[in-house]
């Protein structure tokens, strides 16, 4: 199942943010329980996983040969400052100053939705991230997406 949407909130001064309602009962389709928030990979954002789908994203990280020095650093660094955290059931959640500092985060932020897990941006930052023009985005589509009828021997 997919999460839709894109969401403003604020959070407070402690990192506390309360989930949209829209938001909240998607992620709670996935079964509720923990969920996992960690450094995104290419940006400073922070992203949240339903446990189930951090499991599945997980086990491909576990496949690689701890022996080989980049594949270390490459675990380690994709790891690090991981947190299993749980949404109240006011729908609030705890980000910890580690993660809201690597991520910029101040008081407005927004939420968007990527397939299987929730990006969370500082407002300012995101805006930034997606100020592309409608050209450079088709190119860039046709690029990522165009290929794949090729790949997939079309």
């Amino acid at each position: 199942m997919a999460l839709i949407g894109t969401y403003e909130c604020k959070m407070d001064a402690k990192g506390r943010l309360i989930l949209p309602q829209a938001l909240r009962k998607q992620l709670l389709s996935y079964g509720g329980g923990n969920f996992i928030l960690k450094r995104s990979v290419f940006e400073n954002a922070l992203e949240l996983y339903p446990e189930s789908e951090w499991q599945g994203v997980f086990s491909e990280v576990n496949k690689l040969n701890r022996f080989v020095r980049e594949n270390a650093q490459f675990i380690r660094s994709f790891t690090a400052g991981v947190k299993i955290i749980e949404i109240e059931e006011s729908g609030r959640l705890l980000v910890s100053k580690d993660l809201k500092g690597y991520a910029g985060l101040k008081k407005e932020l927004v939420l968007v939705s990527c397939g299987n897990m929730i990006e969370i941006w500082d407002k300012k930052s995101y805006e930034k991230a997606i100020d592309i023009s409608a050209e450079a985005f088709s190119a860039l589509a046709e690029q990522v997406m165009g290929k794949k009828e090729e790949e997939d021997g079309v």
